[in-house]
């Protein structure tokens, strides 16, 4: 096909990984409607790993976020050098507003109102102010429907070459010693979510240890002091995103809030429980892992306006009607007791 017709869509996601994770089924849902089309898609360095050896991505280009003249002039030709015909900016910033405007992309789609958007011809996407309540990836998804894409698959995905399954399927044979069944726990949050204490974390540990047919990894890059030495208990190495993928692919389920590595595990297909916390912008409606079997644990009704202050980043669910290590250690017990 000539590059005159050819859709070639640029997909712009320099954001944190659950994000990334979540702009995953457009890609594939483009591919589906418009199947030579060629599609790229725009991320920070570490991020890229999420779009490694996905099927449906014809080209990654990396975002150093450099705000000098000759960096952006840089991009700005990389970008214009790939002709793209359409670009998607799932989360405008008036930064890449200007760089995908004089990279010569005619058509172009952000969301809201914003007057660098505006005064430079680019269409939108309207959120309404979260009215009704849908999922983050249904947001993102709208952009492919601007350009005549009718999907509501959202599943995410992370693809994995035969070489990795490998590689896989040894670690799980190394981190298991025998056992059936392994369990990941990802205790931190970088303060972004509603997220257990680590020594809550702790507990459940100690409770997942009681079963005899698991065992536990953690995942953290960086592990708190308060868990790092517990026997009996898998500490993986990691120095990429990728090895993240991996030891979570090694997985039978992983536990933890509602963040990056739940998404990450969605997008693998390796079941999750996760915390969540009832507010709008915090809830599972708006952020729970697609594309998995997921079970979702929130506190109480009435938690929020009875125990917790509302703000999301202070709230550990403790006190009566949050989420106790019981809940999800029976969760758990369902699963594979």
């Amino acid at each position: 096909m000539s590059l005159d017709k050819q859709k070639r869509i640029l997909i712009i996601r320099p954001d944190p990984i659950g994000d990334v994770v979540l702009s995953t089924p457009i890609p594939r849902e483009i591919k589906k409607f418009y199947p030579d089309s060629y599609i790229g898609v725009l991320l920070r360095e570490y991020t890229k790993d999420i779009y490694v050896n996905n099927p449906n991505v014809d080209q990654i280009i990396i975002d150093l976020e450099k705000k000098d003249i000759n960096s952006i002039i840089q991009l700005i030709k990389e970008i214009r050098s790939l002709k793209f015909t359409q670009a998607f900016m799932l989360l405008p910033t008036e930064r890449m507003n200007w760089i995908l405007f004089f990279s010569g992309i005619k058509h172009r789609i952000g969301v809201g109102h914003k007057f660098y958007q505006f005064v430079t011809n680019t269409k939108s996407v309207y959120r309404r102010k979260y009215i009704p309540l849908r999922h983050e990836a249904d947001y993102c998804m709208d952009m492919a429907r601007k350009i005549g894409v009718i999907s509501d698959n959202l599943d995410t995905e992370i693809y994995l070459n035969n070489e990795e399954k490998a590689f896989v399927s040894l670690l799980k044979e190394k981190f298991c010693k025998g056992q059936k069944f392994l369990i990941g726990i990802h205790t931190t949050s970088g303060n972004s979510v509603p997220n257990w204490k680590v020594q809550i974390y702790l507990d459940l540990i100690i409770k997942l240890k009681s079963l005899n047919n698991v065992q536990i990894v953690i995942t953290d890059l960086q592990i708190p002091e308060e868990i790092i030495n517990i026997t009996e208990v898998e500490y993986p190495e990691q120095k990429t995103l990728r090895d993240l993928i991996h030891i979570i692919s090694s997985l039978d389920l992983l536990i933890a809030s509602s963040t990056g590595p739940t998404h990450i595990a969605a997008a693998l297909k390796i079941p999750t429980i996760t915390m969540f916390c009832p507010l709008p912008a915090c809830s599972p409606e708006l952020w729970s892992p697609k594309g998995n079997k997921a079970i979702n644990i929130l506190p109480d009704k009435n938690y929020c306006g009875v125990v917790c202050s509302g703000n999301p980043k202070k709230c550990y669910f403790e006190g009566e009607g949050g989420i106790s290590v019981e809940r999800v250690f029976g969760e758990v017990k369902r699963l594979f007791g």
